[in-house]
């Protein structure tokens, strides 16, 4: 979770309310006091904040899985049929893994199956790990009988938003929280894969015929 610090940061320094506050605060500073080192002072202040601010939903997040669900990972996922818990190995090392849960709703728990903590290790990106591991909880959906698969991530999670949308995941939803980052939330309902099946098959088709010709 530590990578995704920076990133955060540079966006809550992007937005209009922080510039605001770093130019504003330290010309407040100065008009007050006089002294321009004191203003520089408070400038450092202020972005040591807000280096906190970027760091707090992260942490946040790792502390609460820790005491919830990643407490108990064999009681949490696989102490119940329609739940699962998968990792990836190279070497013998787990350099992957992914859980998944029967939405909270009880309108819903049949209907849809939440995706989570889907992580690899940084050495081991770029070789379809992630890919491998989507589609092992999307194969293990579908034979559950669930309607859809449904996940949260972050805005600024760049790269496994476009491997979640390439896998067929459709945004529904964008949360608002005006300084730190959104979340968004998207869902894999099973119409598309019937729609990508298709075209796979067409694909095919295609590479047959050239092969052919």
């Amino acid at each position: 979770m530590a990578e995704h610090i920076p990133a955060t940061f540079r966006h809550i320094l992007k937005l209009p309310q922080t510039l605001v506050l770093l130019l504003g605060g330290p010309l407040a500073v100065i008009l007050v006091s006089g002294s321009c080192l004191l203003a520089f002072v408070a400038s450092l202040a202020l972005l040591a904040a807000l280096r906190f601010l970027a760091k707090y939903p992260w942490k946040q997040f790792v502390v609460m899985s820790l005491h919830t669900d990643m407490s108990d990972i064999t009681k949490s996922y696989l102490g119940e049929r329609g739940s699962g818990f998968w990792v990836a190995e190279s070497k013998g090392q787990v350099v992957g893994m992914v859980g998944a849960l029967p939405v909270r709703q009880p309108t819903l728990r049949k209907e849809q199956l939440e995706l989570l903590h889907l992580c690899v290790a940084p050495e081991h990106r770029g070789h379809g790990i992630a890919k491998a591991l989507v589609r092992t909880v999307l194969t293990f959906a579908r034979d559950q009988g669930y309607g859809e698969v449904v996940l949260t991530t972050s805005m600024l999670q760049h790269s496994a938003l476009a491997l979640y949308q390439r896998l067929g995941f459709q945004k529904t939803s964008q949360g608002r929280q005006p300084l730190l980052t959104r979340d968004v939330l998207l869902k894999r309902p099973w119409d598309e894969e019937k729609r990508r099946e298709r075209e796979d098959k067409e694909y095919e088709g295609r590479e047959m015929e050239i092969y052919a010709n």
